[in-house]
């Protein structure tokens, strides 16, 4: 039987590194995805509305959404880590890492809405000096 358990333990060990490597892999296609495409739909935006916002506000905004998933991918994958190994130090440094990333996923997403709110107040006052131009 304590071979049974042994033999489990160390299937269910090496299934976690597993997992805990493909959380990272998934992390840093986020990534690199994230890159590809917020570049391509923040260039599509800047064409269309030329005068509404730079370009480098669109990417941030959308490529922010793309690496708030890909912090928390990373997250997954430190847990699953502890969970493998579950020494002091590691969860030490679990709790550290896990801190750091909250804030950064925090305080990344306020940004991204104070950027949008900021984007919108412009598309509505560009509306209401179109409107504006329109009437005279």
């Amino acid at each position: 039987m304590n071979e049974f358990v042994a033999s489990f333990k160390g299937g269910l060990d090496r299934l976690g590194e597993l997992v805990e490597v493909l959380l990272n892999a998934i992390s840093l296609l986020c990534i690199v995805v994230g890159v590809v495409i917020s570049l391509i739909r923040g260039l599509e935006d800047r064409r269309r509305s030329q005068l509404v916002h730079p370009l480098h506000t669109s990417f941030r905004r959308m490529f922010g959404g793309w690496l708030i998933v890909a912090l928390e991918f990373q997250l997954a994958a430190d847990i699953v880590g502890t969970i493998i190994s579950p020494t002091t130090a590691h969860l030490v440094e679990l709790g550290a890492i896990a801190l750091i990333r909250t804030f950064l996923n925090y305080f990344l997403g306020k940004e991204l809405r104070e950027q949008t709110e900021m984007l919108e107040s412009r598309v509505k006052e560009r509306e209401i000096d179109v409107k504006k131009e329109n009437v005279v």
